[in-house]
């Protein structure tokens, strides 16, 4: 069985999930967002942001390949580029992280590591950038996959909250931790990026 991992590019967005290809929950604020499916541009919306995260910053997300088959992915930016977390009563993001903004196991690749993998691909990406942590919004009364990923499950797997709100506390991870992960944690991190996710659907998580 055939794994790499590659950046994500404008030709390798097509290689996610229909759903998440064209949602901009993170990429626009709420009001264009909304606009923007409404108008039927959701995804070249997506396309220009990425487009504008590469040429500004560099490589913004990973996806994973099993026998060249997309298994799963992950996006982050710094706070600047994700106009929704401002929309977040715990923002903002520290200025020393980066925020995850998603990421995705996809059905039938779960629990095969995949997901550790990907985040510790992304922490090590941040340690050579000179960032310190990785930093998230959870949703404490999380109920069925969306943009926004559920607090238990970040606690589970060492993000610690940084500023409590009684739905959506502000989360950190050091980086360096995250290279090092082993035994329960990873466990963990395949249920946050896979398990927890019982539908068949390619909806974000």
């Amino acid at each position: 069985m055939g794994r790499r991992l590659v950046p994500l590019t404008l030709d390798s967005l097509a290689d996610l999930p229909l759903p998440c290809r064209s949602c901009v929950f993170w990429e626009l604020d709420p009001v264009s967002g909304e606009a923007a499916v409404k108008d039927g541009q959701a995804e070249l919306e997506k396309e220009s942001w990425i487009s504008a995260v590469l040429l500004e910053w560099g490589s913004c997300g990973r996806i994973a390949y099993v026998d060249d088959v997309p298994a799963g992915f992950v996006l982050y930016a710094p706070p600047a580029y994700v106009p929704r977390s401002l929309a977040f009563p715990t923002s903002p993001i520290a200025p020393d992280a980066v925020q995850l903004m998603t990421a995705r196991v996809l059905p039938g690749y779960q629990g095969q590591g995949i997901g550790r993998t990907l985040v510790q691909t992304v922490a090590k990406d941040l340690v050579r950038r000179g960032f310190k942590a990785i930093e998230a919004f959870g949703d404490s009364r999380w109920e069925e996959p969306s943009c926004v990923l559920p607090t238990d499950h970040l606690l589970a797997v060492g993000f610690k909250t940084v500023r409590p709100h009684p739905r959506h506390p502000r989360l950190r991870l050091e980086v360096r931790s995250a290279i090092s992960w082993k035994g329960e944690m990873e466990v963990a991190l395949e249920r946050l990026l896979g398990a927890v996710q019982k539908e068949p659907s390619l909806r974000p998580l």
